[in-house]
């Protein structure tokens, strides 16, 4: 048995005894859907704009435009995209295994897709807009028809205001019942599995550290090293896509 089998049976074993699971996703799990990691250089989000310039709030609110376009190729990617095996993974530890709560800090949407439950989107989604001057929230997928099509930015139906998905841009603060309800799980949790996050995002980056201190073990599966692998129980360095399915594959229907 080489390294690589070990490290998946040893998994197998912590979620086996799990009673309490709870799982951390980041972009990585979502790549082999189509949808680039913000942070990988081949990605080409970040190649032609600076983040400060068009994904903050005072960015947003200067120049829509620039953020609209900068987000209209993630936007047409994430609407297309659909779950892997690593989404579908999740959704089977929840179904028949032992997750409880799963934290995402992806916006895509595709754990919701694949059938998860229980989901903390705590960098929020792209399945509503808000208008930034009634307040009034839309369905994205009826009022961002034009926009992903012919890049006209979305304007309210009712007062004209510019909409905004409801994603958290830099400098904003993080739905705080969302986190709240997120920690309580990670608190109480016995295990917590980290797959495809780098971690470097506080305050989710953090998540699995407040787990471990609370009593827990920690998995982490990602293709690259974090800064907390030295906390954990066990670390695999490899796609999710390719670990998750293992993990989930004892968790079978109980029809006794």
């Amino acid at each position: 048995m080489d390294d690589f089998d070990a490290k998946i049976h040893q998994a197998q074993d912590i979620l086996k005894k799990a009673r309490h699971l709870v799982a951390l996703t980041g972009a990585g799990i979502s790549t082999r859907s189509g949808i680039p990691d913000f942070r990988s250089p081949e990605s080409g989000l970040w190649d032609r704009y600076d983040p400060m310039e068009v994904a903050t709030m005072t960015a947003f609110k200067q120049k829509p435009a620039a953020f609209y376009d900068w987000i209209r190729p993630l936007a047409q990617k994430t609407f297309a995209a659909q779950p892997n095996p690593a989404h579908l993974a999740l959704a089977r530890l929840e179904k028949f295994g032992p997750l409880q709560a799963l934290i995402t800090q992806n916006i895509d949407g595709l754990h919701t897709k694949a059938g998860s439950q229980n989901i903390y989107e705590v960098h929020g989604h792209l399945r509503e807009a808000t208008c930034m001057h009634c307040l009034q929230i839309y369905q994205t997928a009826v009022v961002l028809t034009d926009f992903l099509a012919n890049g006209h930015i979305p304007h309210c139906p009712a007062c004209g205001g510019i909409l905004k998905p409801n994603i958290i841009l830099f400098g904003e603060i993080l739905p705080v019942t969302v986190l709240n309800r997120a920690k309580r799980h990670v608190h109480q949790c016995d295990v917590m599995i980290v797959a495809g996050s780098s971690l470097e995002v506080a305050p989710a980056g953090d998540l699995p550290m407040l787990a471990k201190y609370a009593g827990a073990q920690l998995i982490i599966v990602n293709l690259s090293e974090t800064h907390l692998d030295y906390l954990a129980d066990v670390v695999i360095h490899a796609d999710v896509v390719d670990v998750l399915p293992q993990l989930a594959a004892n968790f079978v229907p109980d029809y006794s």
